[in-house]
């Protein structure tokens, strides 16, 4: 039986996908790795442990297939998403140098000061169409260069996360146009390395990899791979796409007035977009798709679901322990419990900026915080504090996108977070529009694999695959009394903390600094 194998290096693990020819998911499995916190404000990964985790979730994946199916599974054709922005430093030999710095990591702001001071902002726009931002690879690869200069020496290549895995998998060093988008060093409107970047930094465009449209093949199976995953020599890879342009395909955001909500990790709202724009402030990305010739939009709040998985693991331990002894998700019980709280939480508000934020304030600095609490609020209070405060971080989001003039009617809802019944209708309360899901929620992997079988030539264009693929399942309306109120709660009382507490947060931050330097 033919298949298409779709895999996902995410944040918190690797996930393997088989999706049939006619788009048929037959099997999945995940695998586990560490995100590591050596030092505030920093997050590492070992890349040796992506991989381990990818040949366990493939080999899972194949396992569960020939289990259901009784028959051999054919794999044509391999597809890569992944979280974006890591670097992954190899030397001369391709060997792993030091631990990946990844997306919500947050230690470079000074070095995005001197892209910027350096480059102009204005031309720094003109040439990338976006800011620097802490979490962008480029000043991951200046703080190496300063602060670890012998590691820095060393550096041959420098590869995102899911192009580790296309280089264990294929021998070759390649990524793709969505991922390479957000690097600081791509012309997004050309669709190629800026020399431009390159040259202002200093950078050797040796350092960075081949770059491919997300449908073409980039590589094939060696057979040291092959071996270990249990797939054939020589079966193609092809580019695949960034976690988020990834997960657009799978969610059919693959035209001109089309929007998404992911939340995972992270929330974020996607554009689709024919012609290439940007945010003359910078506030939101604008990155190529993976869709070829196309390009998106994206703002981002860096700790959505990531939010509630701090709350569940730090506040929640009897939730945790029920769950166990019911055999239920942990989460499932927590946001239960903030079913019984009245829209606003009676006053209190969560504000989501556990890792700095990016949209709209593209702030390191700025932190999370419980505002309003009172002797009348509980722990079911907080939760649903902490869902309306990522909710309403993401309409921070798209007013941002409302104010370029690009619009959507509905918004499709995908990512862990989406998977509640009461979280998915306060999005649909919050933003004030309708709230659609997909028939098939498989995130970027299922993305990936719509491109591999593009790239495969089973189909002929992206668009094709996931008309073929994907129906909507269902819709949620705003309740019209809740979304006056949370409109009203968003412009009085949320929208306007961030500038009262920014002093605030930069004061924080240098004491913590001051600190550590103590210590």
């Amino acid at each position: 039986m033919r298949h298409i194998l779709g895999i996902d290096i995410g944040t918190t693990g690797a996930r393997a996908l088989l999706v049939s020819d006619n788009g048929h998911v037959t099997a999945s499995a995940s695998a586990e790795y560490p995100l590591l916190i050596p030092r505030p404000n920093w997050a590492e990964q070992e890349p040796q442990a992506w991989w381990g985790s990818t040949v366990s979730a493939i080999r899972n994946c194949l396992d569960k297939a020939c289990s259901i199916t009784n028959q051999k599974i054919e794999v044509i054709a391999i597809g890569l998403s992944g979280q974006m922005h890591g670097s992954v430093f190899l030397d001369k030999h391709g060997e792993v140098i030091r631990p990946a710095i990844l997306w919500n990591d947050q230690r470079t702001e000074s070095q995005c000061h001197e892209i910027t001071e350096t480059v102009g902002f204005s031309r720094l726009i003109e040439l990338t169409y976006n800011r620097a931002l802490a979490g962008f690879t480029a000043p991951k690869i200046l703080w190496l260069r300063q602060n670890e200069p012998e590691a820095y020496a060393q550096v041959a290549k420098i590869l995102l996360p899911k192009d580790y895995i296309r280089y264990k998998m294929t021998g070759t060093f390649a990524t793709e146009v969505s991922d390479a988008s957000g690097t600081l060093l791509f012309n997004v409107a050309k669709r190629r390395w800026s020399t431009e970047m390159l040259q202002a930094l200093d950078m050797s465009r040796q350092l960075v990899p081949d770059c491919f449209e997300s449908t073409d093949i980039s590589g094939y199976l060696i057979k040291e791979s092959a071996n270990a995953l249990g797939l054939t020599v020589g079966t193609p890879v092809v580019g695949g796409g960034g976690d988020q342009a990834a997960g657009a395909v799978g969610n059919r955001i693959i035209r001109r007035g089309l929007a998404s909500c992911v939340i995972g990790t992270s929330g974020v709202i996607f554009w689709h977009l024919d012609e290439p724009t940007f945010d003359p402030a910078g506030r939101l990305h604008s990155f190529c798709h993976a869709v070829p010739g196309k390009w998106h939009l994206m703002g981002v709040t860096l700790s959505a679901g990531g939010a509630l998985r701090w709350f569940r693991d730090t506040l929640c331990l009897s939730e945790i322990t029920e769950a166990i002894l019911r055999g239920v998700d942990p989460y499932d019980i927590i946001i239960q419990e903030a079913t019984s709280v009245s829209p606003g939480s009676e006053g209190l508000i969560f504000l989501p900026y556990l890792a700095g934020e990016r949209t709209p304030h593209a702030d390191a600095n700025a932190r999370g915080a419980f505002l309003g609490l009172s002797l009348r609020h509980t722990k079911a209070h907080m939760t649903n504090a902490v869902l309306e405060g990522v909710t309403l971080s993401l309409k921070d989001c798209l007013e941002l996108g409302r104010e370029l003039g690009v619009n959507t009617s509905r918004i499709c809802l995908s990512g862990g977070g989406a998977r509640s019944l009461y979280w998915q209708q306060l999005v649909a309360d919050i933003l004030g529009t309708e709230v659609v899901r997909m028939g098939i929620d498989e995130g970027p992997a299922y993305g990936a694999a719509i491109l591999a079988a593009v790239g495969a030539g089973l189909y002929s264009s992206v668009e094709e695959a996931c008309d073929k693929f994907i129906r909507v399942a269902d819709s949620r309306s705003p309740v019209s009394t809740r979304s006056q109120l949370y409109r009203r709660f968003y412009g009085s009382v949320y929208q306007p903390l961030y500038n009262t507490l920014k002093d605030f947060f930069d004061r924080d931050a240098a004491f913590v600094k001051d600190t550590l330097k103590e210590a």
